[in-house]
C-alpha cells in the first residue's frame, strides 16, 4: 500500500485527493492529514482514514480536538505541525495541496524525508523553485504535478526530450470576469468574483483565476519544473477548459492532453503514475461540446500576467515579492477592504518597490516574502 500525507486535506484539492483515495482503499494507507481551522471536516476525515498524524493551525485547536481523535491519531499544530506531517508520519508520498506559501517549509521536509512529492502548491515553486528542484535532484525526491495545466504538460511531454520542445502553451479558463471589459471590472463584487465557470475552487485561486495572477504562478511553476525559459511559454484562453495545456514541438507537431474540468483525474494520474486507472470523472464527449475555441493573451486586459512574466524573468526574490503581494491583496480584497482592479496596483507597486536578490537562501526568500505583505497590508491604492 502506497502510505499518504495530504497537506491541505479539508481544502479543495485536499478533499478531493480523499475522494480518490475512498475508491481504492486497499492502495492507499493515509498515515497523516494537515489542515488550517476547518477541524469538523479534519474529525470526519480523521474518522475515516485513521492516519496516525493530524495537524491544524494553533495549539488552541489541536487542544480543542485532541479528545475526540481516534485512538492511535496524535495531533500538532503550526507550521511544525506541518513539517511533521510532511516528514514524520512515515508517508512515501506526500500531496502537497496547501494555498500560498505556507507550503514551502513542510515541501522541502518531505523531499528530505525522500517522500514523492504530489505538487499541487505551485507558490512552493513560484517563491523558491531554485531550492526545491536544487534539493529534489539532491535527493533523488521525485516530483509529480496535480494542477491540471502541469499535468496535462507532464503527459504531453512524457518519453520526449526537452530538446524536441518548441514552447509550451498553458491554457487559461478566462475565469469570472472574461467577457467583461477594464470598465465594467471597476464595481465588481466578492461574490462576483468567486463564481468561476468551469471549475469548483477555493476562494482564493478562484480569485487568482479572475485576475489571471494565477496563470501566471502556473508559467513560473512550468519553468521550474520542466526547465523551459520564459519566452517559450505562452498562453491562451480557452473557455472551455477541455484542453488542459499543449505541447508544440520543433517539428510543427502539438500535443494537446483534453478532458472535462474535474480535478479527480489529474490527481488520480499523480496518485498512480505511471499507471492509468479507471477514474469516476464522466468520459470527455466531443461530439456533445461541437466546438472548442481559443483566443490570444491580451496582457494588457490582465496585467497581472504580464507582471508575473516581468518577475519570473527578473528571477531572485521577484518572484516572492508577487506572490506574496498577490496573497496580502487578495487576502484584502476578501475582506472588502479594496477594490477588484486595486490588486493588480498592489501587486505592481510592491515589485517597484523592491530591490530583487538575484540567489536568495530560505531565509533571504523568508525575509522577502513578510516585507512583500506588510507592504501590501498597507498600501491605499
Amino acid at each position: 500500500m502506497k502510505k499518504v500525507a495530504v497537506l491541505g486535506s479539508t481544502g479543495s484539492i485536499g478533499t478531493q485527493t480523499l475522494d480518490v483515495i475512498s475508491r481504492e482503499p486497499e492502495s492507499y494507507d493515509v498515515v497523516g492529514l494537515a489542515a488550517g481551522t476547518n477541524v469538523d471536516l479534519l474529525l470526519k476525515q480523521t474518522a475515516v482514514f485513521r492516519p496516525k498524524l493530524v495537524s491544524v493551525a494553533t495549539r488552541e485547536l489541536a487542544d480543542q480536538i485532541r479528545d475526540r481523535l481516534p485512538s492511535g491519531t496524535r495531533v500538532c499544530f503550526g507550521e511544525e505541525g506541518l513539517v511533521e506531517v510532511a516528514a514524520h508520519a512515515g508517508a512515501d508520498y506526500v500531496v502537497c495541496a496547501l494555498v500560498g506559501s505556507l507550503g514551502l517549509s513542510s515541501a522541502l521536509a518531505a523531499i528530505d524525508a525522500g517522500a514523492t512529492i504530489g505538487l499541487a502548491n505551485k507558490e512552493t515553486l513560484v517563491t523558491a523553485g531554485h531550492l526545491v528542484m536544487a534539493r529534489a535532484a539532491a535527493k533523488g525526491a521525485a516530483i509529480v504535478p496535480i494542477d491540471s495545466e502541469h499535468s496535462a504538460l507532464f503527459q504531453c511531454l512524457n518519453g520526449e526530450p526537452r530538446s524536441a520542445v518548441k514552447r509550451l502553451i498553458l491554457t487559461a479558463s478566462g475565469g469570472s470576469f472574461r467577457d467583461k471589459t477594464r470598465d465594467e471590472l471597476k464595481d465588481v463584487t466578492v461574490e462576483d468574483a468567486l463564481k468561476h465557470p468551469n471549475w469548483s475552487m477555493g476562494a482564493k485561486v478562484t480569485i487568482d483565476s479572475a485576475t489571471m495572477a494565477n496563470k501566471g504562478l502556473e508559467v513560473m511553476e512550468a519553468h521550474w519544473l520542466f526547465d523551459v525559459p520564459y519566452d517559450r511559454i505562452d498562453v491562451m484562453i480557452h473557455p472551455e477548459s477541455i484542453v488542459h495545456s499543449m505541447v508544440e514541438f520543433r517539428d510543427t507537431s502539438v500535443i494537446a492532453q483534453l478532458g472535462n474540468p474535474d480535478m479527480r483525474v489529474p490527481i488520480q494520474y499523480a496518485l498512480t503514475y505511471p499507471e492509468r486507472r479507471p477514474s469516476a470523472a464522466l468520459p470527455l464527449d466531443l461530439l456533445a461540446k461541437g466546438t472548442l475555441n481559443f483566443r490570444p493573451m491580451d496582457f494588457g486586459r490582465y496585467p497581472c500576467l504580464h507582471l508575473a512574466y516581468e518577475a519570473g524573468r527578473v528571477g531572485g526574490t521577484a518572484p516572492t515579492v508577487f506572490n506574496a503581494a498577490n496573497e496580502a491583496a487578495v487576502a484584502r480584497f476578501l475582506r472588502r477592504e479594496i477594490s477588484f482592479l486595486s490588486i493588480e496596483e498592489i501587486i505592481e507597486e510592491v515589485l517597484n518597490r523592491h530591490t530583487p536578490h538575484s540567489s536568495p537562501d530560505l531565509g533571504t526568500i523568508l525575509e522577502t516574502d513578510l516585507w512583500a505583505r506588510q507592504q501590501a497590508e498597507l498600501l491605499r491604492p
